[in-house]
């Protein structure tokens, strides 16, 4: 396998480090090495997305990184969010290479659906990602969808999973579908970033992580 290709988002208080060509799996730490570390300890918990849509993915154990741009972070970065679009978000995609993109983001919803069908209502209550519930938590990501298929351009008829799903395997240019809008490959790993953050919140305070 090739190196996995990596951004960093470098805030003044937390980094976040980006597989760019995994939408979702994406980890934060204090430090460059700490975000690092927690992107290669999650290889783990990101490779049912990649199984369900049928991709291949980087062995478990050690993947090999290769930070290919660092970003400067701002205040949604150390808030806790990558909020920094990268020069290689605005790489045009082929064909192939759009559905890819489109499959992950749909198997990272996949990944959200079946915790939250094995979660409990009520969750334990602690530091990790504050003190929703499940439902509220599954609201919560139903509205940043809402918000982040604006951000893409979409109409308000299309800001829905398929809708999304579509617009990404549609998506060619590296250019973003509306005005100071976000580009298709950032959206993915946005969007990707947060169902499968909270997913994994889910888990953790469910006590299946």
């Amino acid at each position: 396998m090739k190196p996995v290709r990596v951004c960093l988002e470098v805030g003044a208080k937390k980094v976040f480090a980006s597989a760019l060509d995994w939408p979702g799996w994406c980890r934060s730490g204090k430090t460059e090495e700490a975000a690092l570390e927690a992107l290669a300890d999650y290889a783990g918990r990101y490779a049912p997305v990649p199984q369900r849509a049928g991709i291949a993915f980087p062995p478990r154990q050690g993947p090999d990184f290769d930070v290919v741009e660092r970003v400067e972070g701002d205040a949604t970065t150390d808030f806790g969010a990558p909020g920094a679009v990268a020069k290689a978000d605005a790489e045009p995609m082929a064909k192939k290479e759009a559905e890819r993109q489109a499959a992950l983001v749909q198997a990272a919803w996949e990944v959200l659906d079946d915790v939250a069908a094995h979660a409990p209502a009520s969750l334990r209550k602690g530091p990790r990602g504050g003190g929703r519930d499940r439902d509220k938590m599954l609201d919560h990501v139903d509205n940043a969808q809402d918000a982040y298929a604006r951000k893409m351009g979409l109409a308000q008829e299309d800001r829905t999973r398929d809708g999304i799903v579509e617009a990404l395997r549609a998506a060619r240019k590296g250019d973003p579908m509306k005005d100071k809008g976000w580009p298709p490959r950032y959206a993915a790993r946005r969007i990707a970033w947060h169902v499968l953050d909270h997913a994994w919140e889910m888990e953790d305070k469910s006590g299946n992580g």
